[in-house]
């Protein structure tokens, strides 16, 4: 006796069309709110691409778009699946206990699990990381492709994916959270006045901030930090470029080309190791009389 046979034995002839066409209704009303909530998501996500700080705004509604259609599908699916049941009069309360039960049982038995989508929530929760970014975490940086409420998809620079799990996320730095900056340790010889290569600095960093190719990226004018250090053969003077995230490399890439243009034309030297070398010739001791 298959299932059909039995429910048609409990249900009267003329309640079975009533019972098929509220069955469609419940799963065209499910179709329907998961068109809608994507629809709702999609809107959330335009609004704030369209803000002042869309960029940054964007990442977020990103990610909490995704984690929104993975929820709110998940429950619309399940919620529709037991008032079919219901209207099919098949008893859910066994389904019901059974999985609570098994969530009882899974808490106890997959804490790490559990561990990991607590964590994944409030990191979410927190906009520690987005969509987006690019992030280092425990020491492997990459541009975060996803984030669950269990894992964290990175792709580091030479296109491989790692996958962490939130609750084993020690340490975390975003690399693109509103604003970065462009740090370089610019070396000169010694014969040359710092003073006035940082005249030559500046100059180059003001022409970047007036093109029209990088200007709108750089948020401030250059900062000195000033000497650094005192190498073997070179002086270091340290400065940094606010920027746009996720321009800080593009930015320093072009201000060092520019910077080495500067250089060669204002005669400044970037040293290379140096050694002193002293040859002695020694000549051959004379000899001495026999001993008598």
């Amino acid at each position: 006796m298959n299932v059909i046979e039995r429910i048609s034995r409990h249900i009267p002839a003329w309640d079975t069309a009533m019972v098929g066409l509220r069955v469609l209704l419940i799963g065209l009303l499910a179709v329907l709110l998961l068109r809608a909530l994507r629809a709702a998501v999609r809107r959330f996500e335009r609004h704030f691409a369209q803000d002042a700080a869309g960029a940054e705004n964007a990442k977020r509604a990103r990610t909490l778009g995704d984690l929104m259609r993975n929820v709110f599908s998940l429950v619309i699916s399940a919620i529709a699946a037991l008032m079919v049941l219901q209207e099919l009069r098949i008893n859910i309360m066994p389904i019901l206990t059974g999985a609570g039960i098994l969530g009882l049982a899974v808490g106890f038995g997959a804490q790490t699990l559990v561990k990991d989508v607590i964590s994944g929530f409030f990191l979410i929760l927190e906009n520690q990381i987005r969509v987006g970014d690019v992030a280092q975490i425990n020491g492997t940086g990459g541009l975060v492709e996803a984030i669950n409420l269990r894992t964290i998809v990175l792709r580091d620079l030479s296109g491989a994916v790692h996958v962490f799990p939130c609750g084993s996320v020690n340490t975390l730095a975003n690399l693109s959270k509103d604003y970065a900056y462009a740090l370089l340790d610019i070396q000169v010889a010694y014969k040359h006045d710092t003073d006035e290569v940082v005249k030559v600095l500046q100059h180059v960093a003001e022409d970047m901030r007036q093109s029209d190719s990088h200007g709108p990226a750089m948020l401030e004018p250059l900062e000195v930090i000033g000497v650094e250090a005192f190498g073997e053969s070179s002086v270091t003077i340290r400065i940094r470029m606010k920027t746009l995230p996720l321009k800080q490399w593009d930015t320093a890439r072009e201000f060092r080309r520019r910077i080495k243009k500067a250089f060669d034309a204002a005669g400044i030297e970037i040293p290379f190791p140096q050694r002193d070398i002293t040859v002695r010739h020694l000549t051959a001791p004379e000899p001495q009389p026999p001993v008598q």
